[in-house]
């Protein structure tokens, strides 16, 4: 019988002290990648990291291979907030994203 781990509550910070010098590049690693694909049903391949959109940059976009469809991936550590909102929507419009994700620490009811 395999053994089963116990889920423990963290501070994110604890563990990636820099959304896109820690966070980001672990999300895009492939395995990870793969996880959260399996998850949401999506096949994902990772395009690139920090891409830039404009003056701006998309923190990961990655192609769905069911589809070809650019899929934006938009991380938080702390909780969402509307700049970050405005942000995936400026990205995804330039992309042409059919899916966004976006990943925070906590939502925020508005």
């Amino acid at each position: 019988m395999s053994e089963l781990g116990k889920l423990e509550r963290v501070q994110l910070r604890e563990i990636w002290q820099h959304e896109a010098y820690n966070f980001t590049p672990w999300l895009a690693e492939a395995g990870n990648l793969a996880i959260l694909g399996e998850v949401l049903g999506l096949d994902l391949e990772l395009v690139g990291q920090e891409v830039a959109v404009g003056p701006y940059a998309a923190d990961i976009v990655c192609k769905d291979t069911f589809d070809g469809a650019h899929v934006l991936i938009e991380n938080q550590l702390e909780k969402t907030d509307h700049s970050h909102l405005g942000q995936i929507l400026t990205y995804a419009a330039a992309l042409e994203a059919h899916t966004v994700i976006w990943i925070a620490a906590r939502f925020t009811d508005e």
